[in-house]
């Protein structure tokens, strides 16, 4: 069950991170205006927040294991919300970040 939930918590993360650095992108490269960046900036903040609820205690190793989540969310937003296609090395670069992930944060340790 650590597993389940420390990778819904890498979820949860990546939507505020990823939607909060886009929402800035919108109000400041789109024109569209303050409140958009206001939502950016309080959903990087909850990002923040969420980072914290990961069950390993070491911020070195959750933050580098999330980077890899990032690294696929991102890809994945663009494909969802902005359309974005991924070429293959794209995908392979996911990949390659999510197999990190996985030997970073699930690896057995003594």
């Amino acid at each position: 069950m650590t597993v389940v939930r420390s990778l819904l918590l890498f979820v949860l993360a990546a939507l505020a991170e990823i939607g909060g650095a886009w929402l800035v992108w919108q109000g400041v490269r789109e024109h569209r205006g303050l409140l958009w960046i206001g939502a950016g900036v309080a959903a990087l903040g909850l990002y923040g927040f969420v980072a914290t609820l990961q069950p390993d205690a070491h911020f070195g190793r959750i933050l580098a294991a999330y980077g890899g989540v990032f690294v696929a969310g991102s890809l994945a937003w663009g494909v969802v919300v902005d359309k974005f296609r991924p070429d293959r090395w794209d995908y392979v670069g996911a990949a390659i970040c999510l197999v990190g992930v996985a030997v970073i944060m699930y690896a057995p340790r003594p």
